[in-house]
């Protein structure tokens, strides 16, 4: 009786402090940030989560200004890497350079904006895929390699790249390998014409209003070790990876529509990011226990990136969004 008190105590104090932050992190993000709950609610469940985020939407919405904005509310060390055409990898994760000091030359290893712990990766599909792969080994490994070197990056580790429409003119799309790391792609769209005219009248004065810091590092590795421990039932578990595994084509029991419009469907992360982001969910909601809708609200984020459709879905005029809705319909929630 007395451990399943301590335990029951021990999950309150677990949302209590998951909740209190959120409140908190809302706050200051509302003295910039006008508009774009459902974003910023989504960037703020990755970092929870320990994943990295991809942000997407036209030029001039306050992509690059929200993701600073969290790092000084978290007082991580920010970096921000504009991306263009003639980005070299070496310019994201360093190179070695010929030190001339009394005590004779060596080779000395310069840190790239990479070391930080925010990477901001500025219109991360402006440039070439090689450079773009140049971030998978710090995404996934947090780690780089020069001249055979292993660096390892500092903790915690977050790599939020912004991206715009893959229909203007100048961008490339990324490879399916690379989106795989992304936890989520958040999508921000224009704002509702009363709060775009908030944002005129706060950016046309001289109100000068920053996010105070908050949070360290400590905090932040402290959540990833509160979200994992939110214990999930094995039919949610197993709920999750069937919403990923009929977005595949050409497998037993596909439907008819995922063989008709897709090319390539969600592989083993998407099932791991559906449920480390339902854990956070559920204890920003206040709850210490995840549910089927905590899993359901993340499939669009967490699959937007992960489906590639065909020319057929293109020609009859799909939506990867439709899809993804399509899905959620038909498969059997637990229980069911």
């Amino acid at each position: 009786m007395v451990v399943a008190e301590d335990s029951k105590l021990a999950e309150k104090q677990a949302v209590d402090q998951i909740q209190g932050a959120r409140v908190r992190i809302l706050g200051e993000l509302s003295k910039v940030i006008v508009g774009q709950h459902e974003a910023i609610e989504q960037i703020l469940l990755a970092l929870f989560s320990g994943g990295h985020c991809l942000i997407t939407g036209a030029p001039g919405l306050a992509k690059t200004l929200l993701v600073k904005s969290i790092a000084q509310v978290f007082q991580l060390r920010f970096q921000r890497i504009q991306f263009t055409p003639d980005l070299m990898p070496a310019d994201i994760t360093g190179t070695e350079i010929l030190d001339a000091s009394p005590e004779g030359r060596r080779m000395t290893f310069v840190r790239g904006p990479i070391f930080a712990n925010i990477v901001l990766a500025d219109e991360i599909n402006r440039t070439p895929p090689k450079t773009q792969a140049a971030l998978l080994e710090a995404m996934q490994e947090h780690q780089v390699t020069a001249a055979g070197t292993r660096h390892a990056l500092d903790e915690p580790f977050f790599v939020l790249a912004t991206q715009n429409p893959i229909e203007m003119e100048g961008t490339y799309p990324l490879p399916e390998a690379q989106l795989d790391r992304f936890m989520f792609n958040v999508v921000i769209s224009y704002l509702p014409e009363d709060d775009e005219v908030r944002v005129v009248a706060q950016t046309t004065t001289h109100s000068s209003a920053s996010p105070q810091p908050l949070f360290a590092g400590e905090d932040v590795r402290r959540f990833h070790d509160i979200v994992r421990k939110v214990p999930v039932a094995e039919d949610l578990v197993r709920y999750a990876v069937r919403l990923a595994a009929t977005s595949r084509p050409r497998q037993t029991g596909t439907p008819a529509f995922i063989n008709d419009w897709v090319n390539w469907g969600a592989g083993l992360r998407a099932g791991q990011y559906l449920i480390l982001g339902a854990k956070a969910r559920a204890l920003l909601q206040g709850r210490s226990h995840v549910t089927a809708p905590d899993i359901q609200a993340l499939t669009l984020p967490v699959l937007r990136h992960r489906i590639l459709l065909n020319y057929r879905a293109e020609a009859d005029g799909m939506t990867v969004e439709q899809v993804i809705q399509r899905l959620i319909e038909i498969v059997p929630l637990p229980g069911r």
